[in-house]
């Protein structure tokens, strides 16, 4: 690797998941509703296609319609939370269970699905 490619990349924009047609209302109460995120409007040429944007503080999840929606169980997003307990109370008492993690030196984690099955795994470092 050169080192011209190995500053090619800069980070990671957003990430998108997908969901099926008419999901955005359930897409909205777990981004914001749960996970506290703030939606964020879509560009009007890319809403004629469905789907909704949430972002936080340096984290940016994008809603997007699949036709043929399967979910993601193994992919998924590795989102980095500050209180991993407080966050399971909260999605555990509206019904999304949490699976404990196997041990990563220097965090918690685990996983939940979202409201169509994508695997996500909350991650805290400790």
């Amino acid at each position: 690797m050169n080192e011209k490619s190995a500053a090619s990349i800069l980070g990671i924009d957003h990430v998108q998941l997908a969901m099926p047609h008419g999901g955005e209302e359930d897409a909205r109460r777990f981004w914001s509703g749960l996970m506290g995120l703030r939606e964020r409007r879509k560009p009007v040429h890319l809403a004629v296609n469905g789907g909704c944007w949430f972002e936080g503080e340096g984290v940016a999840i994008h809603c997007g319609v699949e036709e043929l929606f399967l979910p993601a169980n193994r992919a998924h997003p590795a989102l980095l939370v500050r209180d991993l307990g407080e966050l399971v109370e909260r999605l555990e008492a509206s019904g999304i269970p949490f699976k404990p993690g196997k041990p990563l030196e220097g965090f918690r984690r685990g996983d939940i699905a979202d409201p169509f099955g994508n695997r996500i795994e909350l991650m805290q470092r400790v």
